[in-house]
C-alpha cells in the first residue's frame, strides 16, 4: 500500500484493512496523519487487532474462568492456612500442658512447705523525694468577668472540680 492509497482509506477509519493498518505501523508520516485524523488509531497502530482470538465472548469467558478460579483457589488455600495454624496451636496446648505438668507434679523427694509472707518496708532515698505544694482553696469567688464551671453539675457527694476562667488572674493561682 502506498501513503496516497492509506490516506485515503483514512477517511472511513473503521473500515482500515489489515494492509492498511500494517502500513501504518511501519510508515511514520502516515502514523502521524492517521493519529490526527482519529486518535483511536494510535492504539491499533501497537499492532494486532482490538478484537482477540476467538471473538469477545470467548475472551469475556475466559475471564470470568480466570477469576472463578482464583476465587476457589482463595477458599482452599484460606481453608488450609486455618487448618495448618489450628494444628499448631493444638500442638502448642500441648506441649505447654506437658511441661508444666512436668515441672508442678508433685514427687515423693520433694517437700512444698508454704513460706510465711513477708513485709518489705524500704524508704525512698532524700535525693529522690519532691516536695509539694499546695495552692489555696478558694472557698468563694465572684467576678462579673469570670466564667465558673462546676463539674458535676448535679448534687452529689462526689468531689467538684470547678474551673474559674478569669483573665484579670494571675497565671500561676
Amino acid at each position: 500500500m502506498r501513503c496516497d492509497e492509506f490516506r485515503v482509506a483514512c477517511q472511513q477509519p473503521e473500515e482500515l484493512g489489515c494492509e492498511a493498518l500494517a502500513h501504518m505501523r511501519a510508515c511514520e508520516p502516515c502514523l502521524n496523519h492517521a493519529i490526527a485524523a482519529d486518535p483511536d488509531l494510535m492504539f491499533r497502530g501497537l499492532g494486532g487487532e482490538l478484537s482477540p482470538d476467538g471473538g469477545t465472548d470467548a475472551f469475556v469467558e475466559g475471564v470470568m474462568h480466570e477469576i472463578r478460579f482464583r476465587k476457589a483457589e482463595r477458599i482452599v488455600d484460606a481453608r488450609h492456612r486455618f487448618a495448618t495454624t489450628q494444628r499448631w496451636a493444638i500442638a502448642a496446648a500441648v506441649v505447654v500442658a506437658v511441661v508444666s505438668g512436668a515441672i508442678f507434679w508433685p514427687r515423693a523427694d520433694r517437700v512444698i512447705v508454704p513460706g510465711a509472707p513477708s513485709a518489705v518496708i524500704a524508704s525512698a532515698p532524700a535525693s529522690l523525694v519532691v516536695p509539694v505544694s499546695s495552692k489555696p482553696a478558694i472557698e468563694s469567688y465572684g467576678s462579673s468577668s469570670a466564667m465558673i464551671v462546676e463539674v458535676p453539675f448535679e448534687e452529689t457527694s462526689d468531689l467538684k472540680v470547678v474551673m474559674i476562667f478569669d483573665e484579670s488572674l494571675p497565671a500561676d493561682l
